[in-house]
This record gives structure tokens, C-alpha cells and sequence, in this order.
């Protein structure tokens, strides 16, 4: 689906995005909406993912720009 002229504006659904992350699973796809790490952009009911989102991930190696939890054992803290 393309609304313009650049390639940012071609919106995946979550199938298709995960189809072009190298075939991960859809449920890592929603995993990594919930953290941050991809951007969503919902049109009506349907969660789609912008072409664009998909490269700036490939282009950061997969790196999350949200900030990162840490375990009670990384803290120095006993379970």
C-alpha cells in the first residue's frame, strides 16, 4: 500500500514486516511494538508499520532506542 511519492509512506502490516525482517515471527513483531523498539502508525483498527521504521531498525542492527530494563541480578541485588 503507498500513500506518496517516497518510500517512507509504504505502510506493512505486521505480517509483512516480519516477512521482511528476515522472516521473524509476527509475535516478535508485536513484542518490539509494545517495548518501542518500532514505531506503529494505526489506520482504522490495523496496526501497520512504516517502510521507513523497518529500515532505520536495520540500519541501528537491530538496537533498541527505548531504554533498557535491568534484572535484579544486574543491579547487584539477590533474587
Amino acid at each position: 500500500m503507498q500513500l506518496g511519492i517516497g518510500s517512507e509512506d509504504v505502510l506493512l502490516s505486521v505480517t509483512e514486516a516480519a516477512k521482511r525482517l528476515g522472516g521473524i515471527s509476527k509475535w516478535t513483531v508485536h513484542a518490539w511494538l509494545s517495548k518501542g523498539r518500532l514505531q506503529r502508525t494505526k489506520v482504522g483498527g490495523r496496526t501497520m508499520i512504516r517502510e521507513s521504521e523497518l529500515a532505520k531498525m536495520i540500519e541501528d542492527g537491530g538496537k533498541s532506542a527505548a531504554p533498557r530494563r535491568t534484572s535484579a541480578h544486574a543491579k547487584g541485588r539477590q533474587v
